[in-house]
């Protein structure tokens, strides 16, 4: 089963860490600086909070979290398939995670990624601090576009 990922910009991570506690009664499955997610089984959701990554309150980026790579490579093929135009990550460290992902831009260009985490990345070591940008090796697309500069 998959879920539904929403990313938030928040101005304050503690406050929004408590105020999503308490709407869908769960804890963070993970904090790191300026950052956390809630992996919250009902509703089937993928909550993420980036700190000052925008616009305090609108929405940074959507996606998919899947649990396979297959998954992430059947969604590429299909949303090729259809006419999107998709830029694939591999082994990308991005959220203070190890994922593969596939992004297509959405109406008004919202970016909306498909991804699985491969593994948790170390929490000093990965993105200096900064949640909001990936490091990766972009290795297929099907449009010259470049990946969005956030994800989760």
């Amino acid at each position: 089963m998959s879920r539904v990922q929403l990313a938030v910009n928040v101005s304050d991570l503690d406050e929004a860490i408590e105020f999503y506690s308490k709407f869908f009664k769960s804890s963070p499955a993970k904090v790191r600086a300026g950052y956390a997610n809630f992996a919250i089984d009902d509703p089937p959701l993928k909550l993420v909070l980036i700190e000052n990554g925008g616009a305090p309150g609108s929405l940074n980026h959507l996606g998919v979290e899947v649990f396979s790579t297959d998954e992430v490579v059947d969604a590429t093929k299909y949303l090729s398939e259809v006419g999107f135009e998709t830029r694939v990550e591999e082994s990308t460290t991005c959220c203070h995670a190890l994922q593969d992902k596939v992004w297509v831009d959405g109406v008004d260009g919202s970016p909306w990624e498909v991804y699985t985490v491969l593994a948790d990345a170390d929490p000093e070591g990965e993105l200096n601090g900064d949640a909001t940008c990936c490091t990766s090796v972009q290795v297929a697309t099907s449009s010259p576009s470049q990946a969005p500069s956030s994800c989760c």
